[in-house]
């Protein structure tokens, strides 16, 4: 199911063949370095807040940060895990979205397996693998992330896990291995509309949370 999910992601962008790197690149540049272990480790994305520096009421503070019928699962969540702050959590969110766009385009797996669990990150990994058989290079940019909101939240046991909607613009442009344009454009960017799911074991001494789905909206 993972795989027929990632690939129907991915089918949406390389219609026009996506791919990206941080910025916009001409296509002779050297591919930057992989980012050290311990540097990402430094790097809070979907980490949960400490319950003291938590204010007021989380849920009532989300205005349009949650869809409608989704709050009664946050609040389960908020009553398994007082750190998890709505706000937070959508801001670490859209960092964690483009960090896993940014690494899946420009092939950077080691990102990949650290910000996606195993099943998603097999399913990227063989994606990544297949474009670089047909020596496709690919430059993508995510324009903007135009909305972002949690549109299911639940609590299995010690499981938590929070389904956000991201409507985001892309701009694109794929290269041969000559660095010749093959398809897409920089000046384009194409409106994408998904959902994903990130979960976390709200007992696990880890406070990252990982992609555990992805799907059209």
């Amino acid at each position: 199911m993972y795989v027929i999910v990632i690939l129907a992601m991915i089918a949406g962008f390389l219609a026009l063949r996506l791919y990206s790197v941080l910025g916009k690149r001409t296509g002779h540049e050297q591919e930057p370095a992989l980012r050290p272990a311990e540097d990402r480790a430094k790097v809070t994305v979907l980490q949960p807040r400490p319950a003291t520096e938590m204010s007021g009421d989380s849920v009532r503070l989300a205005d349009g940060l949650i869809a409608p019928g989704a709050e009664m699962g946050v609040r389960a969540l908020i009553a398994a895990d007082r750190s998890f702050d709505v706000p937070q959590f959508v801001d670490g969110a859209k960092s964690a979205y483009r960090m896993v766009l940014e690494a899946f385009w420009r092939g950077d797996r080691d990102e990949i397996a650290w910000l996606c669990d195993d099943d998603v990150r097999a399913s990227f990994e063989e994606a990544i693998a297949a474009r670089e058989a047909e020596g496709h290079v690919l430059d993508n940019r995510l324009v903007r992330i135009e909305k972002a909101r949690i549109v299911e939240a639940s609590v299995d046991g010690r499981i938590a896990q929070v389904a956000l909607q991201f409507e985001a613009d892309i701009a694109a442009i794929t290269r041969d291995k000559d660095g010749n344009v093959v398809a897409g454009s920089m000046t384009d960017a194409i409106g994408t509309n998904d959902i994903w799911t990130f979960t976390r074991d709200i007992r696990s001494a880890d406070p990252n949370w990982k992609l555990s789905e992805t799907d059209e909206a």
